[in-house]
C-alpha cells in the first residue's frame, strides 16, 4: 500500500480530475451538506465528510474500470469542502435571530458563503508546504481518509494485506454504526453522564458513548489528547465549581453546571484559544513565508519550462494572488448593496474599505490557525465556532473604533448585521481552510496532483454554497431559530449563532463578557509556557490549543476522545514491537478509521430520516423510563465493544 504514492510521478494518464469525478462528488454534497445543516442548527455539531464520502465513491466507481485512488480522492475533495461549508449556519441564522432577515435569501446567502469559502482554498494553497508536507502534524482524519483510499485500491487489486485492512475497516463500521443505531433506538445511551454539588457549587463527569470520537483519540495521539485533558480539568473541574459557587441557581446541578459553562467557562477557553493562536502564528510564520517563497520558486520553475515533479504543482503562486484580489470584488459590490439605502447610507465607502481589509488581514490570520488546528485534532474537532468568537468580536470591535456605540436603535441593529455578514465571509475561510488542508493531506499520502485537488476544493465550494441557501430557508420555514421573531415550539435551538449574535450586539452595546475572556487570555500565556518548558526538558508536550480546545467544548465530546487517544497509546506502544509494525500501526489507523466512518454514514442516514419523519426521534422504540437500564447496558456494552474489536485487530497483525 505504500507503494501507491511513489507510483504518483509515473501513473501517465490516469483518471484524476474528471468530471464522472466533479459530478459525483456535487451529488454526495446534496447529501451531506444539508444533513450538516440540520445536525448543525439541531445540536450545534457537524461531522466530517471526507471519509463517507471516499467510502461512497469507492463503492459507485468500483464499477468503472479506469477509476483510480486518485479519482476517488477527488470525489472525497469535492465532497469534504461542500459539506464542512455547512458550518456557515454558525453564523447566517445570527441575522435571523436578530430580526434582520426574515428568511434567507438565496442569491445573498450563496455569495456570503461562496466568496468566503473560495478565498478559504486560494488563502491555504501557500500553505500546504508549510503545514502539510514540512510539519509533524498529525492530521488524523487526512490520514484516515488515505488509508480508506488505500484499503480500497489495495483490495481491488487483490493485495493479502489490503484484504486484512478493509476487513477490519468493515467490521469496525459496521460494530461503530451498530451502536449508533442503537442509541437512537434508545436501546442504549448516548452518553453517561453523572452530575453533583462540588462544596457550593457544581460540576459533573459526561462522556458520550461516541466510537467515532474514540478514533478521533486514537488518530490525534496523546500528547493532544493529555491537553485537550488538562483543559477539560480546569474548565469543568476548577472553573466550574468555583464560578457555579458564585452563580447559585435553582433546579438540577446539571443544568446550574452547564448554564454557568455556557455563559462564562467558554468565553474562558475563547480567551486561551485566542492567545494559543497568535503562539501559533508566531510559531508557523517562519514555515509559511518559506512555504510561499517555495511556491514563488515553483512558479518561476513553471515559467521557465522546467518539469515540476506532480506533489510539487500547486496552483500557481499568481492565480493565487490574482484570484484572491479579484474575489474582493463580488465582496464588495455584495456588501454595497447590503449597505446602501439602510441606516447605513452615506458610509459606504468607510464601511466596505474596512470589511475589505479586515476580510484579507483577519482571513489570512484563519485560515493559518484553522489549517493548523485541522492538522492537530482533525476538522471534525477543531473548534471553528471560537474562531467565529473571536472573529464577530474583532468584526464589532472595529466598527465601534469607525463608529462609537453612541448610535439609534436602527443604526445599531444594521452595525450588528453588518459585522454578522462580515463574520460570514470570513468564517467561510475559517470552515475551508479548516478542511481543505486536511484534504490536500490525503492527497499528499496518495500521491495526488495538489492543483488538481485545489481546484475539486473550489468546485465544492460552489456545490456547497449552492445547496446551503435552500436548506436553511426550508428549516427556518418549518420550525424557525429559538431567540428568533415568530420562532414556534420546535425552533431549532442553533447555539453557536445564538451565541455569535449575541456577541455582536453585547460588543456593539458594551456588555461583553470581558472578564472571562481576559482570564482565559492570561491562562492561555501560562499554557503556552508550560508548553515549552516541557518541550526543552524534553516531556510530553501539551499544546496549547489542544488545552483551550479542552476548556471550550463540552465534556461530552471530549472525554473520549481522551479515553481513544490514551488507547491508541497502548496500542501503538504494542504494535512498535511486532515484526512488520509499519502494517500493526496502519491497522490500528484502520480500527479508528472503521469507528469514524460507521458513525458518520449513520449520522448521514438519520438525519435524512429525522428530517422526512419531523420527529427528533423517529426510530426510538422505548421511553425514558428505559433510561437506567440504557446507561448500564450501554456503557458495557460500549467497553466491551471496543475491547473486542481492537482485540479482533491485534489478532489480524499476529496471523500469517
Amino acid at each position: 500500500m505504500a507503494s501507491i504514492a511513489g507510483t504518483a510521478q509515473a501513473r501517465g494518464s490516469a483518471a484524476e480530475l474528471t468530471l464522472r469525478g466533479v459530478l459525483l462528488g456535487g451529488l454526495i454534497t446534496l447529501l451531506f451538506t444539508a444533513a450538516n445543516v440540520y445536525l448543525g442548527l439541531k445540536v450545534g455539531l457537524t461531522f466530517a465528510t471526507s471519509i463517507p464520502a471516499a467510502v461512497i465513491s469507492m463503492a459507485i466507481l468500483r464499477g468503472f474500470k479506469d477509476s483510480t485512488i486518485w479519482e476517488n480522492n477527488i470525489v472525497q475533495t469535492v465532497a469534504s469542502a461542500a459539506g464542512t461549508l455547512a458550518a456557515i449556519i454558525f453564523v447566517l441564522p445570527g441575522l435571523v435571530m436578530v430580526g434582520w432577515w426574515q428568511g434567507f435569501p438565496y442569491w445573498t446567502t450563496a455569495a456570503i458563503t461562496g466568496t468566503g469559502g473560495i478565498l478559504g482554498v486560494l488563502f491555504s494553497v501557500p500553505l500546504r508546504r508549510a503545514l502539510v508536507v514540512d510539519t509533524p502534524l498529525p492530521y488524523p482524519e487526512g490520514k484516515a481518509a488515505a488509508e480508506v483510499l488505500r484499503v480500497g485500491s489495495g483490495s481491488r487489486e487483490g493485495a493479502a494485506e489490503s484484504a486484512k485492512g478493509l476487513s477490519v475497516l468493515v467490521w469496525n463500521a459496521l460494530a461503530s454504526a451498530g451502536f449508533a443505531i442503537l442509541t437512537q433506538m434508545r436501546l442504549v445511551a448516548g452518553e453517561a453522564a453523572v452530575w453533583f454539588r462540588a462544596g457550593s457549587g457544581a460540576t459533573g463527569i459526561s462522556g458520550g458513548l461516541s466510537f467515532a470520537l474514540l478514533g478521533v483519540g486514537h488518530l490525534v495521539g496523546l500528547s493532544v489528547g493529555m491537553a485537550m485533558f488538562l483543559g477539560l480539568v480546569v474548565g469543568w473541574w476548577v472553573l466550574l465549581p468555583i464560578l457555579t459557587a458564585q452563580m447559585p441557581m435553582p433546579g438540577s446541578p446539571e443544568v446550574w453546571a452547564n448554564s454557568v459553562f455556557g455563559a462564562n467557562v467558554r468565553f474562558f477557553g475563547a480567551g486561551v484559544i485566542g492567545v494559543a493562536a497568535v503562539w501559533t502564528l508566531l510559531r508557523i510564520a517562519g514555515p509559511v513565508i518559506g512555504g510561499i517563497r517555495s511556491a514563488m520558486a515553483a512558479s518561476r520553475a513553471r515559467h521557465s519550462g522546467e518539469a515540476l515533479a506532480i506533489e510539487e504543482q500547486d496552483l500557481p503562486i499568481a492565480i493565487v494572488f490574482f484570484g484572491s484580489l479579484a474575489m474582493l470584488v463580488p465582496i464588495a459590490i455584495l456588501l454595497w448593496s447590503l449597505v446602501t439605502g439602510g441606516p447605513l447610507a452615506g458610509s459606504e465607502v468607510v464601511l466596505i474599505a474596512g470589511a475589505l481589509l479586515f476580510v484579507v488581514v483577519i482571513g489570512l490570520l484563519i485560515a493559518a490557525v484553522c489549517g493548523y488546528m485541522a492538522g492537530l485534532i482533525g476538522a471534525s474537532n477543531s473548534p471553528v465556532s471560537g474562531i467565529g468568537i473571536l472573529s464577530v468580536v474583532a468584526a464589532a470591535l472595529m466598527l465601534v473604533g469607525l463608529f462609537g456605540r453612541d448610535q439609534d436603535p436602527d443604526t445599531t441593529a444594521a452595525l450588528v448585521a453588518y459585522a454578522l455578514i462580515v463574520t460570514g465571509i470570513v468564517f467561510g475561510v475559517a470552515t475551508v481552510s479548516n478542511d481543505n488542508l486536511q484534504d490536500l493531506k490525503t492527497g499528499q499520502l496518495v500521491g495526488a496532483t495538489p492543483w488538481k485537488q485545489q481546484v475539486a476544493l473550489v468546485f465544492g465550494v460552489i456545490f456547497g454554497s449552492l445547496v446551503i441557501p435552500p436548506v436553511l430557508d426550508l428549516l427556518n420555514t418549518a420550525f424557525g431559530f429559538a431567540g428568533a421573531p415568530n420562532a414556534g415550539p420546535n425552533a431549532l435551538p442553533a447555539p453557536q449563532a445564538a451565541l455569535i449574535s449575541a456577541l455582536a450586539k453585547g460588543v456593539l452595546g458594551g456588555d461583553l463578557n470581558w472578564a472571562m475572556i481576559g482570564w482565559g487570555a492570561l491562562a492561555g500565556v501560562g499554557f503556552v509556557i508550560l508548553d515549552e518548558v516541557l518541550g526543552l526538558l524534553g516531556k510530553l508536550r501539551l499544546p496549547p490549543l489542544g488545552v483551550g480546545i479542552g476548556i471550550y467544548l463540552p465534556m461530552v465530546a471530549i472525554l473520549p476522545v481522551v479515553v481513544g487517544s490514551v488507547i491508541g497509546w497502548f496500542y501503538e506502544r504494542w504494535a512498535s514491537r511486532r515484526a512488520d509494525p509499519e502494517f500493526a500501526s496502519r491497522m490500528g489507523v484502520l480500527t479508528a478509521t472503521g469507528l469514524i466512518v460507521g458513525e458518520s454514514l449513520w449520522g448521514v442516514t438519520f438525519a435524512g430520516i429525522v428530517a422526512a419523519s419531523g420527529s427528533d426521534s423517529p426510530i426510538a422504540i422505548v421511553g425514558e423510563d428505559f433510561a437506567g437500564p440504557a446507561l448500564v447496558g450501554g456503557t458495557i456494552l460500549f467497553v466491551a465493544m471496543v475491547w473486542g474489536l481492537y482485540r479482533r485487530t491485534r489478532t489480524l497483525v499476529l496471523s500469517d
